[in-house]
């Protein structure tokens, strides 16, 4: 799988008041083979999977996460993160490849 063929998918809300914690959902489409499926050639299908999950918020890290062949196909992750002021939340997924996967989206504190 190359770089192109991953599609990170976001829900980050667009607004929210001073301080108020929000709901951010990620997913990303990706084969994620752990290393031990033999393929229909009898060969065993290399490891390639998101082995790092990094979230930041205006240059603050959010959520730094290892992630270990064991997690399933299409990852998807949820969580929690404080607003305290508008900006712009940057996500990025490592693969095994060396390929990097980022997407940001923005919300606004009214």
């Amino acid at each position: 799988m190359n770089e192109i063929d991953a599609r990170p998918r976001l829900r980050v809300p667009s607004q929210a008041a001073r301080d108020e914690v929000v709901q951010i959902r990620a997913l990303i489409t990706h084969p994620m083979e752990n290393g031990s499926r033999v393929g229909p050639d009898g060969a065993v299908v290399p490891r390639h999977i998101i082995h790092r999950f990094l979230c930041t918020f205006n240059d603050q890290k959010v959520l730094d996460m290892d992630i270990g062949p064991s997690i399933s196909a299409n990852p998807y992750l949820e969580f929690d993160a404080r607003v305290p002021a508008s900006g712009r939340f940057y996500f990025e997924w490592y693969d095994d490849n060396g390929a990097i996967y980022r997407e940001s989206a923005s919300i606004e504190v009214t």
